[in-house]
């Protein structure tokens, strides 16, 4: 399992070294990051660029570069990788096969996190058609994500879709909730304070509760109030059951297009 070597150290990178460093998972001693663009004392401990040579040790290899540069990122990597080492990649849209060829024949395993793995409250979709690229998939995400084993790699799209992306759908949905509450009179910061409080609130009693999102969602709306009123266009024609669908449709697409 280790050394495990990081190619590319950027946000995702970043925040998988965060989380298993709070987690106990993996010691700075246990990693090799080959970033160019990196300080190293920012991961002290770990080895940071070393020669070509040096890339032999690992036993799994972190593809954690963008899509759009991935052969360019690898290609003098792969030459001085040991025969037995296992391809864990993150790339989004980039196909466990491409991978394959390119690192040589390796066994491969497919995965979409969140960065929230960050906190150890990550979300990782995880293929693989080979045994143990699966085990080494798990071993790197379970400590700091729940993770979902995917039957078959074209699910993968819809994956990053609904969890990869989804981050970024919430962040939104708050952005326009603050600007709202502003327009509606609120003083701007405590229109995020309350915005922000809320979410959070919400998202902490949904997972100690355990209760279905539908549940929760008719335990607040009293039938003809305001919570009504507003689901009323939220849910109505136009909202989230329209664009949702659409959303999901644009970015599978996306995804796909990445994969080449």
């Amino acid at each position: 399992m280790i050394p495990i070597l990081l190619l590319g150290a950027g946000r995702m990178g970043g925040a998988l070294i965060e989380g298993w460093r709070d987690a106990g998972a993996f010691a700075a001693g246990d990693l090799i990051v080959r970033d160019p663009n990196v300080d190293a004392a920012a991961f002290a401990g770990a080895t940071v660029n070393p020669p070509p040579e040096a890339l032999a040790a690992a036993k799994t290899v972190l593809l954690a570069v963008k899509p759009q540069i991935w052969r360019e990122a690898v290609k003098d990597v792969v030459p001085h990788l040991a025969a037995d080492a296992v391809i864990v990649s993150i790339a989004a849209g980039v196909r466990a096969a491409d991978i394959a060829r390119v690192f040589e024949g390796r066994r491969v395993a497919r995965v979409m996190p969140t960065t929230a793995v960050a906190i150890g409250r990550g979300a990782a979709s995880i293929f693989a058609e080979d045994v143990a690229a699966r085990a080494a998939a798990h071993a790197l995400f379970a400590p700091v994500a729940t993770v979902v084993d995917l039957p078959s790699e074209e699910l993968m799209h819809a994956a990053t879709a609904v969890s990869g992306s989804a981050p970024a759908y919430l962040y939104a949905f708050i952005e326009a909730l603050e600007a709202a509450g502003a327009a509606q009179g609120l003083d701007a910061a405590d229109s995020a304070r309350l915005a922000r409080a809320t979410i959070i609130g919400a998202a902490a009693l949904m997972e100690k509760s355990g209760e279905e999102p539908s549940e929760l969602r008719k335990q607040v709306t009293s039938p003809g109030g305001t919570t009504a009123a507003a689901l009323a266009v939220l849910m109505g024609e136009g909202g989230f059951g329209d664009l949702l669908p659409r959303a999901m449709d644009a970015a599978v697409a996306r995804s796909k297009e990445l994969g080449g």
